[in-house]
């Protein structure tokens, strides 16, 4: 190499070390000074051609005046960390979350085997090995890091399809899932073979719970029609109410019947590490697989999920194959190879930064800031409950609480559209991203209260300037 060029080598890696040292603050100030932001700023028609321009690669550009169209990019986003950000499960990005997910990405290390990553390997054991322990699980249990829920779920059919229904016998195999399971679970189970029509959902009881005499009752007659039933999907927090199925009984009902019980812990599954509300998750000890997302309610980055298996044994004998040119590549029991444990054989290391996250900030304080949530939104429930004309339709229930408003002079359709303008224009005047749902065929408002930045002081606004905008659209729907 000619000293020319390694000079000019040194230019520009002394350029990106200035680059890097200024734009640490400028993100630590875009991602944690949110309250005046706008909650949703969604890109219309007018920014499409601003922005193709910006994404449409060309002649060599000034790094800077780059990161500046990176910012300009990420202006139409979610803010999904804004205090009052309460329409979606995912949480508040701590900044330890990010920056751990920065380390891994510049070390850029292959996770797929013990050979390529042998110290995230062990780090994504370890932290295996601890979230199995938090939620009871036995000795032998395993898992792996997955993209998130959605590929939790799927590799979870699959593994209940290899070891709980006879080989040849797809065509016969029936599904049981409550009506409040989410959707990624029909989704899965779609695209490894099973038809719509294998799948039971099953009335869920008072509390949108799934219900175990109905689920008995519709394995007994499936049974009886020479179907075999081989899998219930049940929730430890539903999207929409953040009921907790009755997952004791449910095993019950698996254990007589032999059929494999998956729990879809995506963001229930982190109340296991809750300072005062672990108790509620106790029921999870009994599953076969659990799915769960750190990007909810463990304060993540995107894109870090977790499959865990009572027995870590059950991935191989689904998962794990050897193309001839990975011979050299062998894990063994303390460091995995974890291609074998799922569908990916590339695979991001996407344990460290929960690992980096719960270092710094330690376990306590991790399960006061899952705590806060059940705080916020029980607050937010004896607020509405001082008001008059709204409803509770399920109560606080892991951090999630869904209402809504209801003068008695409206119908029922009146009352739909009535809830469904309040959200607009709380979304609107930037009050609260507050959105819609349907429970039992009505449009209620949905609350989910994460954010460990707000205040219970502040919730408790944030339910009062609701009360004010549903009063003022109440009045505009009223003299139309």
């Amino acid at each position: 190499m000619g000293s020319s060029q390694q000079s000019s080598i040194e230019e520009e890696l002394d350029s990106l070390c200035i680059t890097l040292q200024s734009i640490l603050p400028r993100l630590l100030t875009a991602s944690l000074n949110l309250n005046s932001q706008p909650l949703f700023k969604v890109a219309q028609t007018s920014d499409y051609e601003h922005l193709r321009r910006l994404s449409t690669p060309g002649p060599p550009s000034d790094i800077n005046q780059v990161i500046d169209d990176a910012f300009a990019i990420a202006e139409f986003r979610a803010r999904m960390s804004h205090p009052r950000a309460m329409a979606f499960i995912p949480s508040a990005v701590s900044p330890y979350a990010w920056l751990g997910d920065v380390l891994a990405s510049a070390f850029n290390t292959f996770a797929g085997s013990r050979l390529q990553g042998s110290g995230s390997g062990i780090v994504e054991k370890t932290m295996i090995d601890w979230l199995a322990g938090k939620v009871g699980l036995p000795g032998t249990a395993g898992g792996v890091f997955v993209s998130g829920g959605s590929m939790g779920n799927l590799l979870a059919m699959a593994l209940a399809r290899d070891h709980r229904l006879p080989r040849g016998q797809q065509a016969t195999g029936v599904v049981y899932v409550s009506e409040q399971t989410h959707h990624s679970v029909s989704k899965g189970l779609r695209i490894i073979g099973f038809h719509t029509s294998q799948i039971r959902h099953i009335p869920s009881d008072d509390n949108f719970r799934l219900d175990p005499i109905k689920l008995s009752e519709a394995i007994r007659a499936d049974r009886d029609a020479g179907l075999l039933p081989f899998v219930v999907v049940a929730s430890c927090g539903t999207t929409n109410t953040g009921a907790i199925d009755p997952l004791t009984e449910i095993a019950a009902v698996c254990g007589r019947e032999g059929m494999w019980l998956h729990v879809d812990g995506a963001y229930g599954a982190s109340a296991s590490l809750s300072t005062t509300h672990s108790h509620l998750t106790a029921g999870l000890r009994h599953a076969d697989s659990i799915s769960w997302d750190a990007h909810k309610w463990l304060f993540q980055t995107y894109n870090c999920g977790i499959l865990l298996v009572r027995d870590r044994k059950t991935l191989l004998k689904s998962f794990a194959s050897q193309g001839d040119y990975l011979r050299d590549a062998l894990g063994d029991d303390d460091v995995p190879n974890f291609w074998d444990c799922g569908l990916e054989l590339t695979r991001g290391d996407r344990a460290t930064r929960l690992w980096f996250t719960l270092r710094v900030i330690g376990e306590k304080r991790f399960g006061d800031m899952i705590d806060h949530g059940f705080f916020l939104a029980e607050a937010a429930e004896e607020e509405l409950g001082k008001l008059s004309n709204w409803e509770i339709v399920s109560p606080a229930s892991m951090a999630i609480l869904a209402f809504r408003f209801v003068p008695r002079d409206k119908t029922d359709a009146q009352w739909n559209e009535l809830n469904v303008a309040i959200s607009k224009r709380l979304v609107a005047e930037n009050i609260a991203g507050i959105l819609t749902t349907k429970l039992r065929g009505v449009v209620v408002l949905r609350m989910c209260a994460f954010n460990p930045s707000l205040g219970v002081d502040e919730i408790r606004g944030v339910v009062q300037q609701m009360d004010r905008v549903a009063k003022q659209v109440y009045l505009e729907h009223s003299s139309a």
